[in-house]
């Protein structure tokens, strides 16, 4: 399964996690089992998403799409730099 599809099952089944805030919010807690990065994610978020996902066992996937096109994907009014999928999704 490729990318896209895993985040359009991921909010489907209500396991996603969508903003800056929260997805860092979550690395540092240990909730997610993935981070999905867009390709035009600013470099200091990028860095903070890599250190944070080091020490919570995420996986980190660097998308080709950018933080517009995720917005229109995941079917919001507004662009998402980074989206997390929620550990035992």
């Amino acid at each position: 399964m490729g990318a896209i599809e895993e985040i359009k099952k991921s909010i489907k089944e209500g396991n996603a996690v969508i903003g800056t805030n929260e997805v860092i919010d979550g690395l540092k807690k240990s909730k997610l089992a993935k981070v999905y990065v867009t390709s035009n994610c600013p470099e200091d978020i990028k860095k903070d998403v890599n250190y944070y996902a080091d020490f919570s066992n995420a996986d980190v996937v660097n998308l080709r799409e950018k933080n517009d096109e995720l917005g229109m994907i995941c079917k919001k009014p507004f662009s998402i730099s980074l989206f997390g999928v929620n550990k035992g999704a």
